[in-house]
């Protein structure tokens, strides 16, 4: 447990921390203080998990991403998984399906190439469960020391079908907060094995691609207001974006949130908020009341979404902030994560 971050690292930083990776408040700050300044151009401010372009005529998402789990291979899946179902993901959030997948090894030296082969071939077996091709990439390999056996980045582009706007600006009061499904199991999982944990019942990761959810809901309706999967941060991270760059307050109902008794009891032990624990396959859906029904019941009859439960709302109050009510009627607010608790879960 040495390993772990700090939940409250101090935010006046001059040099890298872990927590600038965990999807919070300073990965937010990293990204406006230093990388968006030094890019420019239009659309790198926007909040959503892929960037939505106009090409030929056409509406593109495009998506990156890199992936540094540890360990490699963890119960109900492993980096190589990750690496395809986690861009897969970000373009499905924009609507999107999958169509081409780029994909970058980073090897470490001495490591196993039965490994690599096993990652590769897990790789592979996502890329066609998800249906999309790996039609590109690269290897590079760094001394032994100077890496921790296998990273991947992979990137991703795929079509936006006609009428579907996903973004949070466009997300307004009354707006019905729904989760797909328990929360928390992928953050736990790999706790579970990294740091040599037992909770009495096993807990395999919930890693999944959800294109083919997020075309269930939007054969519903095109008109969802915003996708979000709530990987890094967890569900916490994902909702304060949202109600951040909508100018809304969320509600949650806390008994609401869909926890499997696991998860609840390896964060009651550890002191964790599951609300902040990694998901990868499981998304949060801002969706017009009057669709919430219909949208709802897509959304079990899949298997990815059949345990999809309404968490909350978007309110006039409180603009920006995330607030949950309690089993005992209180209210507390759910801030936004500055760091993770458990780090390089993807």
């Amino acid at each position: 447990m040495l390993s772990w971050t700090c939940p409250a690292p101090l935010r006046d930083q001059q040099r890298v921390v872990m927590g600038h990776g965990g999807g919070g408040a300073l990965s937010a700050e990293l990204i406006e203080q230093v990388f968006a300044p030094a890019y420019g151009g239009p659309g790198l401010s926007a909040t959503t998990d892929a960037a939505a372009l106009e090409l030929g005529g056409a509406r593109l998402a495009f998506s990156t991403d890199s992936f540094v789990v540890r360990p490699l291979f963890f119960p109900g899946g492993s980096i190589g998984d990750l690496a395809v179902n986690g861009t897969v993901n970000d373009l499905a959030m924009s609507g999107a399906r999958a169509a081409y997948l780029s994909c970058g090894f980073i090897l470490e030296e001495g490591v196993g190439i039965e490994t690599v082969a096993r990652v590769a071939d897990a790789l592979g077996a996502a890329a066609r469960t998800a249906g999309v091709r790996v039609v590109t990439g690269d290897t590079k390999v760094v001394e032994a020391g100077h890496g921790d056996g296998v990273y991947i980045n992979t990137s991703g582009i795929g079509l936006i079908p006609d009428g579907v706007d996903l973004r949070p600006e466009r997300v307004v009061p009354g707006d019905v907060v729904i989760v797909s499904g328990d929360i928390g199991v992928h953050g736990v999982a790999i706790m579970s094995v990294r740091e040599g944990l037992e909770f009495g019942t096993a807990v395999e990761s919930d890693c999944a691609a959800l294109g083919d959810l997020v075309g269930a809901m939007l054969a519903v309706t095109p008109d969802l207001h915003v996708l979000r999967d709530p990987t890094r941060g967890g569900l916490a991270a994902a909702l304060n974006e949202i109600a951040a760059a909508s100018g809304t307050g969320v509600v949650v109902q806390e008994r609401a949130v869909p926890v499997p008794a696991p998860v609840a009891g390896a964060c009651a032990v550890l002191g964790l908020d599951p609300m902040y624990v990694a998901n990868e396959g499981k998304l949060v859906a801002f969706v017009p009341r009057e669709h919430a029904d219909a949208v709802l019941a897509a959304m079990r009859a899949h298997p990815l979404g059949a345990g999809a439960a309404v968490i909350g709302e978007a309110v006039e109050a409180h603009p920006g902030m995330v607030v949950a009510r309690t089993a005992l009627g209180g209210t507390r607010v759910v801030d936004m994560p500055l760091g993770e608790q458990l780090p390089r879960i993807c």
